[in-house]
């Protein structure tokens, strides 16, 4: 039994948690829900000794403890799998789940055992990792299976998942909710941090809402509809509205093409094998399928991350063979990639200063060659009021913002720059619903100016949304494509599956 007690924390000005209690029993599994900066995280990273509370008291099994660190929380059995990966990307995934735990063998570690003692822990839970394959060689999906198993490896008794299904399949977090089932019924307990409403109410027992750094609610799973935890997450006047969706078939100019498109992986085996595709201004074409077969790889050639090895392809008036980043970004190209703290953000720079990140040397970030500061605030003060990003503090450090803060001003920087292509990789991952609606209707925005976009998702809910064409990735061929009036979530499942020929729909 965990409980905290009149947790208060502040950072600078701001109040993260306002006299927050919490209790988290033996064998169940608790879901803990609220928009960005409600103060979730925080409470739980106070609970793994990450922060330190500015008063209040953490008790475990009845007594009294200080966390001075995370060592403190996992020699309690206190493990946190966060939202941004904590992993070594040049060590095995073996390495990884043993870091700090080594088995050792003459004094040095003793690679096979390790191999041995992680292998068996991913069978015991269910998940199909290679102990021996480079995390740096993993996809995002596959590293946060990585994460799981080290906090599970590390003989955890209270499983903190910090927005653990972002990146999973649909099947891929059926198992992980069957493995916190399985967990809870053996006498262990799992926190959810979570903004997906539905999985909440399906595997949780108990739900507490936070909002503003106070905790507002406690409900039962099974007494409680999605809309009900809606409202309270996020209050009835501000529940977001459904958008009635148009579609927009392709008639604009023509701003990329290619055709038998190959490009290699991390790897260097293929990861595109022969794409074919287009997207026109004035539509959101969706890049649809299970994690690793090729979107990733497919949205690093539109920007330059990553060369064409064979193929043809125009970008915007220009060849895609040798495009570089900078180039990408002078025809035209916005990105919003899948992992914002490595490609798109320095954390421990201020907000206004990740804001100007690409266009430092601009209007109004910028005069001559001297930075113009309050250029530089007033434009960003205007991007955070209109992305209500919390709190809207320009001078802090990008890290004390909370994961879907920090996304809103990737977006709000990206879309600031009036992009003519605009390519988004998971652009809602970790936000709450008022931050997704807030997020997709700008990239709507952005379609009915005339900008073309492409969104690569892992949630086909998203992708059925907001595209106005699909096309579907399987081993990094293309298997189908589908327009709006033609939109078959089954038959658009089984391509993501490789079942079939390639299709065209409508």
């Amino acid at each position: 039994m965990i409980s905290l007690r009149h947790i208060h924390k502040r950072f600078g000005a701001v109040t993260a948690l306002d006299d927050v209690s919490l209790d988290i029993g033996t064998g169940e599994v608790l879901a803990l829900v609220g928009e960005n900066g409600a103060g979730k995280s925080t409470l739980m990273n106070v609970l793994y000794g990450l922060y330190h509370a500015d008063s209040g008291e953490v008790l475990v099994n009845g007594q009294a403890v200080r966390l001075k660190s995370p060592r403190d929380a996992i020699a309690r059995g206190i493990g946190m799998v966060h939202q941004h990966f904590m992993l070594v990307p040049t060590l095995t995934v073996a390495e990884n789940v043993v870091l700090g735990r080594e088995p050792s063998r003459f004094g040095r570690l003793d690679q096979e055992r390790a191999i041995a003692e992680v292998a068996a822990t991913c069978e015991r839970f269910g998940f199909k990792l290679d102990p021996r394959a480079r995390v740096d060689t993993l996809s995002v999906g596959s590293q946060q299976k990585v994460e799981i198993v080290k906090a599970l490896h590390r003989g955890a008794q209270v499983l903190i998942l910090d927005e653990p299904t972002a990146v999973l399949t649909p099947q891929e977090s059926d198992d992980l909710f069957r493995v916190a089932r399985g967990l809870a019924a053996g006498g262990r307990t799992v926190v959810f941090i979570s903004h997906k409403l539905r999985e909440v109410l399906s595997v949780a027992e108990r739900v507490v809402v936070m909002r503003r750094g106070k905790r507002v609610a406690e409900v039962r799973a099974a007494e409680t509809r999605p809309e009900e935890l809606a409202a309270l997450m996020v209050g009835e006047a501000r529940m977001p509205q459904a958008e009635a969706q148009t579609y927009h078939p392709p008639g604009g100019e023509r701003l990329l093409e290619t055709k038998e498109l190959t490009a290699r992986g991390e790897d260097g085996r293929p990861a595109l094998r022969g794409v074919t595709l287009d997207v026109h201004a004035g539509e959101i074409v969706g890049i649809a399928g299970v994690d690793g077969n090729g979107q990733r790889e497919f949205a690093e050639v539109l920007t330059g991350l990553r060369e064409v090895d064979s193929g043809s392809g125009t970008l915007l008036g220009g060849p895609l063979a040798g495009l570089t980043p900078a180039e990408a970004r002078r025809r035209g190209v916005g990105h919003v990639p899948e992992d914002r703290l490595w490609r798109a953000v320095v954390k421990a720079m201020s907000v206004e200063e990740n804001v100007a990140l690409g266009r430092q040397a601009q209007t109004p970030f910028a005069k001559g060659l001297q930075v113009d500061f309050a250029g530089r605030r007033e434009r960003t003060q205007t991007l955070l009021r209109s992305y209500d990003v919390r709190p809207p503090d320009p001078t802090l450090p990008l890290q004390a913002l909370s994961g879907g803060n920090q996304q809103k001003v990737v977006v709000a920087r990206e879309l600031d720059a009036s992009p003519r292509l605009l390519v988004v990789v998971q652009p809602t991952r970790g936000l709450d619903i008022g931050a997704v609606a807030q997020v997709q209707a700008r990239l709507r925005e952005a379609r009915d100016g005339g900008a073309g976009v492409v969104l690569v998702s892992l949630d086909l809910e998203e992708v059925l949304a907001l595209a106005d064409r699909v096309y579907v990735f399987f081993e990094g061929k293309v298997t189908g494509t589908f327009t709006r009036p033609q939109f078959d979530e089954r038959e658009i499942g089984r391509r993501m599956l490789g079942t079939g020929e390639e299709a065209t729909h409508g």
